[in-house]
């Protein structure tokens, strides 16, 4: 009898539908950053992301859409540049270490928040409900 592994396999699009991609393999937690800087780049209370490796990531459809805002910290964050949505993030430092933007993936997530981070900067308008940790800063 032969056993085979199977490969988590998840997908993902922008708003719009230019940009399509691939995640072979797990994802890792999810996490949501309420720090300034995530709160402006989603327009939205938090960031929800997943730690992925960048060998796992794959665009297969429009490369050519995407475009990628560099902060002064060194920070990526990659997104389509017909909608705004967007995709991932990395830092110059880690480029292989990518934060996927989870409200793009396409397939369901079979996980819940693991913890919040950054929740001593977060919005004073946000009331975290879960149960999931909370750490002031970046655990």
């Amino acid at each position: 009898m032969t056993v085979t592994a199977t490969i988590s396999k998840h997908t993902g699009s922008c708003l719009c539908g230019a940009v399509r991609y691939e995640v072979r393999g797990e994802l890792g937690a999810l996490v949501y950053c309420h720090c300034q800087r995530c709160r402006k780049a989603s327009g939205s209370a938090f960031n929800a992301v997943t730690p992925i490796s960048g060998a796992n990531f794959t665009i297969t459809q429009g490369d050519a859409a995407l475009n990628t805002y560099r902060s002064d910290a060194g920070v990526c964050r990659t997104f389509c540049s017909h909608c705004g949505s967007p995709i991932m993030a990395y830092r110059e430092s880690t480029p292989e270490a990518l934060r996927l933007r989870v409200g793009s993936l396409d397939t369901p997530l079979a996980t819940h928040v693991s913890a919040h981070i950054f929740v001593g900067s977060k919005a004073e308008w946000d009331d975290i409900h879960d149960t999931a940790p909370q750490y002031a800063e970046r655990p």
